[in-house]
Parts: structure tokens; C-alpha cells; sequence
């Protein structure tokens, strides 16, 4: 009667040495090429060929199966960790409660060991395999003026014919209609000055501005000189009357992101055939491109009413674009700017001004 021959379960790694350590020893292959191709050092693979010669298949495959894991938990280690997440960490992530776990339980795992508990136990959800969030299209506004949506985009705008600079995109809402272009060396609270004015003096004032929540727009600091969160651009908007939104996503102000992706196209060649190679020049003819571009890309509004409003007799306009600090004045009649030190002039009036606050306005121009 035939003795009933073992079964040898190999994995693929293991099979495909098998092929290559038999096709050494049967010369077919020589030693140096074949540690190459299994990515082993020489001398790795010549203890394979004499345990393959030694022992047969079962030489090759490895001694650790079977076993138990060198680097598995400690029995109950798992079941404690999972159990003080679900009662006090649920809504951490894996990084924070892995530092939770050491510093306040002395229970010192590997942060992936910890990611691989909270997934087993349905406490953390890898990102891939989240619910994408669904952002619905948002109904453009009624009439024009109503809400005006900025952005600056850094670009190369004259290509290699001139460094890289930014333009301030002002896009109406209700129309897609390009209200202003004005190209800058770079986003600041005195280029959005000086872009906002030229926009307030052609159509008026807005009702409201819609941005992004950089600095500019959105202090994220707990007090300013003008109150919990308000910027300088924020300062003047709110001196006009005009609201400021910050968007979330960009995704939210999607019109401009998307006309910022045109004018990166269009503009950037329409640069290049009128040889426009400054910004001066580009702001030149910025007008005629905005005229060309809203004949072909704007919309008919909702209301034929315009929202935007003229400018108040009583609202000056160089002093409102201005940046204004409020700084206090010493016993010795001087106050601190910038770096810089200001004496007054010792008078009566001035000197009623002692340990109180005044406003120090600086213009574009510096």
C-alpha cells in the first residue's frame, strides 16, 4: 500500500523560489544572478540552495508559520485599549489617542496598532473609504451689485517675459460679468485698497464681497483695533457699508475659481499677442479685455435692478483706504509706529492727549 504523501502549502514568494533556487541547483542559473532576481545577498541565498539540498521543498518554506507573532499584543492589552477609547476617546484620531493611551495609561502602541483597533472596532473610518461630501450648486443672486466674489491668483501672467505676479479677480454673481482686473505684485491689504477703490469710483458700492478667508479678509485673532476679527479690509468695508463672506471651500465661490482658470487661458494670451510684458500696461488694457470677455460670458440677470449704490458725500475715500492703527501716547508726548518713534509737538492740546489712544492713518503712498 502507497504511504500517503504530505501536503506542503507554499505561498507565491515561496513557489516562485522554489523555481528559481531548483534552476541553481540544477545549473541552470548561476548564484549571482539568481540573488539578484529574489533580491537576497549572496551568501542569504547559498544557506537557501544547501537547506533546499538538505531538506527538500519543506526547507524552503518559513519557520515562522504556525507561530505566534513576535510583536502581538500581550493577552488583554487590545481589549483594554479598545475599551478606554470607546469610553473616553471615541472621537479622537488614532495619532491623538495613541498619545492619550501612553501619557495618560501608560499603555505605550504603536500609532498604526492603534489605528488598526479603532477601524476593528468601528470608532475611525480611513479617509478613502468616508462618504464624499456633496457641495450642491448654490442659486446666483438676483440682480447685479448684490454680491461681488474676489480672489487673487498668483500666476505667470507674462510667462517668461516678466516675473511672476498676481491679479485681483472681482466677478458679479447674478451675471458672471468681470467687474474689475487688477494685476499686483502680490496679495495685500493695500493692493485690495487700491483694486477696490478703482471698482468703487466705475460702479459704485456693493452689497456684499465674497471671499476667501485669508488674512486679508479674516483675522483669526481673538481681538484687533477694531474688534474680534475684523481686518483693516474689513475695517474700511465696514466704514462703506458693504458685508464681507468668507467661504469655506473654494468651491463655494466657485464663479471666480472658475474665471480664474479662463483668465489664466485667455488673458495670458492675449498678453502675449498685444506683447504686454508690465503691469502698468496690462491694467492698460484690462478695460478693453472685460468688455470682450462679459459680451461673451455673462449672463442676463434675474432683476434688471442694479444694487449697487454711489458714494456719500460725507464718505472720503483717501482717508478711508488708509491703514489705521490706534497707538497710545506716552508721558513724554511720543508714540511708537512701525518701528518708529513720533514726537509731538508739547502744547496744550497735545498734552491732554497723554495716556489716551489716537489713530495713526497710513496712506498707499507710505
Amino acid at each position: 500500500m502507497a504511504t500517503p504523501t504530505a501536503t506542503i502549502t507554499m505561498s507565491m514568494r515561496e513557489a516562485d523560489r522554489l523555481k528559481t533556487i531548483q534552476a541553481v541547483v540544477d545549473r541552470m542559473a548561476r548564484l549571482g544572478q539568481a540573488a539578484q532576481r529574489l533580491g537576497l545577498s549572496r551568501r542569504q541565498l547559498e544557506r537557501l540552495v544547501q537547506r533546499y539540498k538538505n531538506e527538500g521543498v519543506a526547507g524552503l518554506v518559513s519557520r515562522k508559520r504556525g507561530r505566534p507573532s513576535n510583536r502581538q499584543l500581550a493577552p488583554g492589552v487590545a481589549e483594554r485599549a479598545t475599551a478606554l477609547i470607546r469610553d473616553r476617546y471615541a472621537d479622537f484620531g488614532p495619532t491623538l489617542a495613541c498619545e492619550k493611551l501612553r501619557e495618560c495609561h501608560g499603555l505605550a502602541l504603536a500609532k498604526e496598532t492603534v489605528r488598526v483597533l479603532m477601524m476593528a472596532a468601528g470608532l475611525w473610518t480611513p479617509r478613502k473609504q468616508r462618504t464624499p461630501k456633496i457641495h450642491q450648486p448654490r442659486n446666483r443672486r438676483s440682480c447685479r451689485g448684490e454680491l461681488i466674489q474676489i480672489d487673487g491668483s498668483d500666476h505667470a501672467w507674462f510667462e517668461d517675459r516678466a516675473p511672476s505676479c498676481t491679479l485681483l479677480v472681482f466677478i458679479d454673481d447674478a451675471t458672471s460679468q468681470l467687474m474689475q482686473l487688477h494685476f499686483v505684485p502680490t496679495e495685500s491689504a493695500f493692493a485690495y485698497f487700491e483694486a477696490t477703490r478703482g471698482y468703487i469710483e466705475q460702479h459704485g458700492k456693493p452689497v456684499a464681497f465674497y471671499s476667501d478667508k485669508a488674512s486679508i479678509f479674516r483675522s483669526v485673532r481673538d481681538s484687533t483695533d477694531f474688534g474680534r476679527g475684523t481686518t483693516q479690509f474689513g475695517r474700511v468695508l465696514f466704514e462703506l457699508n458693504i458685508d464681507i463672506m468668507c467661504a469655506n471651500t473654494s468651491q463655494a465661490k466657485g464663479r471666480v475659481e472658475r474665471a480664474n482658470l479662463t483668465l489664466q487661458d485667455r488673458l495670458v494670451k492675449e498678453l502675449r499677442l498685444r506683447e504686454i510684458n508690465t503691469r502698468e500696461a496690462a491694467n492698460a488694457f484690462a478695460p478693453h479685455f472685460i468688455a470682450d470677455f462679459n459680451a461673451r460670458f455673462a449672463k442676463a440677470p434675474l432683476r434688471e435692478f442694479d444694487a449697487h449704490r454711489p458714494v456719500r458725500a460725507d464718505e472720503d475715500l483717501d482717508l478711508l483706504f488708509t491703514w489705521r492703527l490706534q497707538r497710545k501716547v506716552s508721558l513724554s508726548l511720543t508714540l511708537q509706529h512701525d518701528r518708529v518713534i513720533y514726537l509731538l509737538k508739547d502744547s496744550p492740546a497735545n498734552r491732554k492727549l497723554i495716556h489716551r489712544y489716537i489713530d495713526v492713518y497710513e496712506y498707499p503712498d507710505g
